[in-house]
């Protein structure tokens, strides 16, 4: 007989990329490349901080885990001291996002098997939270109607970004969750529009399931990844000398992408909760950050970089310091049909 007991909500928030793409806004005067989560985006904190806020919607500081590698030690270290998270799941190595959330998801499974768990990256920016934040609870209740089932946040797009990947839903039930019908990556502007007029929405890669559901698509689709991490693991609990088994292991890893390697082909098993207009964006490239910037109207004169005082690199500073960047960003990304009406 299960127990009635309401299953505890985890939260996972990856923060171990490198984030290359923007490293013409990340790299100081010091030639000093800082990984985008460790930024702010306009003085301030973090987002990686950000990121930690807003799982405070559906997971407590004692089961939030922030996913960080080593080599990062310098920023998540000042970044982590500066909140109240109590987990950092440090990778010796970045592999990817399908790791990034295997390694935790294991850990966590150890220690509570009938965990709930709630996915998010750390590089977006959100005007609206609250919308967010609501969508996020509704992700999470619905499990318990869909027990089977990955719940997937797609947002409702503003304009046909070729630089997302798109969720193309069924039609929704009375729950207000839909079947996923497929996924399509990165599809040119025109191809973007036509998907997001039959009703595509922004993979935002923030999705909510029951651990052991989770566990059970990596078993399907990475046997052999999930066997070697769970026997490194089972060393890791012998002391510092078992430790050594994870670092080895992640030596020998070929990155792994969650999207493409682990949701792939499982389309039947994933169900996706629609996000109303709420000012999302993914932080991942020059141009989405000049867009964002120009709609929080930012004021580009240069004595706003030579006065910011903010504790972590300041992205709308370097932009303002960079005049390579400061033209309309919809110079910056040619073949743009036009926002969506």
């Amino acid at each position: 007989m299960k127990s009635s007991q309401k299953a505890t909500c985890w939260a996972f928030v990856l923060a171990g990329g490198e984030g290359t793409r923007l490293r013409c806004l990340t790299t100081t005067s010091a030639g000093i490349s800082i990984p985008k989560q460790f930024c702010s985006l306009r003085g301030g904190s973090s987002l990686l901080h950000a990121a930690l806020d807003r799982a405070g919607c559906v997971a407590s500081p004692q089961h939030t885990c922030a996913v960080v590698a080593a080599q990062h030690l310098e920023w998540w270290s000042r970044c982590l001291t500066r909140t109240q998270v109590k987990h950092a799941v440090v990778q010796s190595a970045n592999c990817g996002t399908a790791s990034g959330v295997l390694l935790p998801l294991l850990k966590t499974l150890d220690k509570d098997p009938d965990c709930v768990v709630v996915v998010l990256p750390s590089d977006h920016h959100v005007e609206n939270e609250a919308i967010l934040a609501r969508a996020l609870r509704e992700a999470v209740a619905a499990l318990a109607r869909h027990r089977d089932s990955v719940m997937m946040l797609g947002i409702e797009p503003d304009e046909p970004d070729p630089e997302l990947g798109y969720i193309v839903p069924d039609a929704a039930e009375s729950d207000g969750t839909a079947a996923v019908s497929m996924f399509v990556e990165k599809p040119d502007a025109h191809v973007a529009l036509d998907l997001i007029h039959r009703g595509a929405l922004w993979n935002a890669f923030i999705f909510a399931a029951r651990g052991s559901v989770l566990l059970g698509l990596f078993e399907r689709n990475t046997p052999e990844l999930v066997a070697r991490m769970r026997s490194a693991l089972q060393f890791e609990k012998l002391g510092p000398q078992g430790s050594r088994a994870i670092d080895e292991l992640y030596k020998s890893l070929s990155p792994l992408d969650f999207s493409r390697h682990i949701f792939a082909g499982q389309e039947a098993h994933l169900r996706v909760v629609k996000v109303p207009h709420c000012g999302w964006t993914d932080l991942g490239t020059p141009r989405r950050v000049a867009n964002t910037l120009t709609r929080m109207q930012l004021n580009v004169a240069a004595e706003r970089a030579a006065g910011s005082d903010a504790p972590m690199l300041d992205l709308a500073a370097q932009y303002v310091l960079n005049p390579d960047l400061r033209r309309s960003p919809r110079a910056m990304s040619a073949g743009n049909p036009g926002r969506v009406t």
